[in-house]
């Protein structure tokens, strides 16, 4: 029986990881950027530019977003370190999506190295 760490490595042998020091330039070039982790992660702080579409309804978003519905979007893909991501991106390349990555070392690499994050603002009521 598989485990979910099974699940993750397949799914890293299969989707293409950008390295950290790439990453920029990739998340330039990309079409979308869609950050897979839940809600309140999303909101603590995320990559600037990123769309939140949680793991879990990811699929169903795509589905319902004409935007999204061309196969041949650059699409880059995150989580928290990159296991949510990696199964995302493959349940996206089964989808017939042809260019599709995800973060190596997700956010927590990202935030580490010092990159910008951007969180919601609260209102001020001057």
């Amino acid at each position: 029986m598989k485990t979910a760490h099974d699940l993750v490595a397949e799914a890293k042998a299969q989707v293409p990881e950008i390295p950290l020091e790439q990453a920029e330039e990739a998340l330039r070039k990309a079409d979308v950027l869609i950050d897979v982790r839940e809600a309140d992660e999303y909101l603590a702080g995320h990559i600037p530019g990123a769309i939140h579409m949680s793991r879990g309804v990811l699929e169903f978003k795509l589905s319902g977003a004409p935007a999204l519905a061309s196969r041949d979007l650059k699409i880059v893909l995150y989580c928290k370190t990159s296991g949510r991501a990696a199964l995302a991106a493959r349940s996206l390349q089964a989808m017939g999506y042809l260019d599709v990555q995800s973060l190596a070392g997700g956010f927590d690499a990202w935030s580490a190295a010092g990159k910008p994050v951007a969180s919601p603002q609260a209102p001020t009521f001057d």
